[in-house]
């Protein structure tokens, strides 16, 4: 199996490193515009802006190369792309997927773009189309229904997607999205024990993916075991990688909510997130940043979020429209929130248009604004008490 082959088995089952696979194919064969357009592929899907960056220059390498009809059809979802319009990228994308439904990379590349976009019926609906045209003899098969079963996960029909995970799983144990979409049904129906249970035949696999560890942590947040969570977080939770940082931010917060004390944990994840502050990317990123900021009450990188994504609403594209019509708002309300502002930060959440599912990432995920939310409207009232802090324990209060 060569080096692409193996980028490919590395995107099919969610193990490995795809993209240091898919540079050893671009070092092969430097001429290859397939190794070239699956390295751009894997840095433009990528939520570091640092990574990004680096797909320009990757698809500016690949304008010089020979490329056939359909490896034109990819430069040309890259470029819109990069240029921050996903949903034409998308469009494009699904364009290759009618002609050769079989298309790894597409498929891959347009399914991750519209998680990011939060776009759960299209999650569903391509991967549907795409099964109606694959075999199970065909390579990445077992994948592909995996993709389909987060997909009906996200859109609520968890038996569908609970059948169509187990399946992938038969064809293909190793299957990490087939694993994940099953943890994020358990999750959904509110089964922390059945889930833990699932979690605990499995995690043997786990070492090197620490977001399923982050589902165990709900589950056990969940179950009222807020110490075993933070015990997840402090050995499985330290990845310096930005999905690290996320899934870091996201547990700390829902225990902060909780009045559950952390520790000196948030101040530590704040210097963590601290070289992101200014990136203004990604409006899930942003989101995620200011709960450690706001959790360590690290105002002054709080500040530097804010104003970067104000700079950020000067510029075209797609993160554009979220960081106006849900992460800058977002934000705000977190930043009210750790400031005892519950009045600001409630109504600020209660703001947020229809479309703020389109911020990204998964329900599991974004129901942390509604938590916050809750959680914002249950304090309120004891603003006008006086001051409350908004991480108060339980012992703090009752001294209060």
């Amino acid at each position: 199996m060569n080096p692409y082959q193996r980028a490919l088995q590395s995107l099919w089952l969610q193990r490995g490193d795809a993209l240091g696979l898919a540079r050893e194919a671009v070092a092969a064969a430097p001429q290859s515009a397939a190794a070239l357009i699956l390295e751009a592929a894997l840095l433009a899907c990528s939520r570091d802006v640092r990574d990004y960056e680096a797909a320009g220059w990757a698809f500016a390498r690949l304008r010089g190369l020979p490329m056939n009809e359909r490896e034109r059809a990819h430069a040309a979802a890259l470029a819109a792309a990069i240029d921050g319009d996903l949903e034409r990228a998308c469009r494009l994308y699904d364009g290759i997927l009618a002609e050769e439904p079989a298309d790894p990379v597409a498929l891959w590349a347009a399914q991750v773009m519209d998680y990011y976009l939060g776009n759960a019926e299209a999650l569903r609906d391509r991967t549907g189309r795409a099964l109606a045209r694959w075999s199970p003899g065909m390579a990445g098969y077992h994948a592909v229904v995996s993709m389909h079963a987060f997909g009906l996960q996200e859109c609520g029909d968890y038996a569908a997607a609970e059948d169509a995970a187990l399946r992938a799983l038969e064809l293909e144990p190793r299957d990490m999205r087939a694993q994940h979409a099953l943890l994020h049904v358990h999750e959904m129906l509110g089964k922390p024990a059945e889930g833990l249970r699932w979690a605990a035949e499995h995690a043997a696999q786990w070492d090197a993916v620490h977001h399923m560890w982050w589902h165990v942590a709900l589950f056990l947040v969940t179950a009222e075991r807020q110490h075993a969570a933070l015990t997840i977080y402090d050995r499985r939770l330290q990845d310096e990688t930005l999905a690290g940082l996320i899934d870091a931010s996201a547990l700390l917060w829902r225990l902060r909510l909780e009045r559950f004390d952390v520790g000196a944990r948030f101040a530590a994840l704040a210097a963590r997130w601290a070289a992101h502050a200014e990136d203004a990317h990604c409006a899930f990123n942003d989101l995620h940043a200011m709960m450690a900021f706001a959790g360590a009450e690290r105002w002054d990188l709080a500040r530097r979020l804010l104003a970067a994504q104000e700079r950020r609403l000067a510029r075209p594209g797609a993160n554009r429209d979220m960081t106006r019509l849900v992460g800058y708002p977002a934000c705000r309300a977190l930043s009210a929130f750790a400031r005892g502002d519950f009045r600001a930060a409630e109504a600020l959440l209660r703001s947020l248009p229809p479309v703020a599912h389109r911020i990204g990432g998964s329900h599991a995920q974004r129901d942390v604004l509604q938590l916050t939310r809750a959680a914002a409207a249950a304090r309120r009232p004891l603003s006008s008490q006086g001051e409350v802090h908004a991480f108060a324990t339980p012992q703090r209060l009752a001294a209060a």
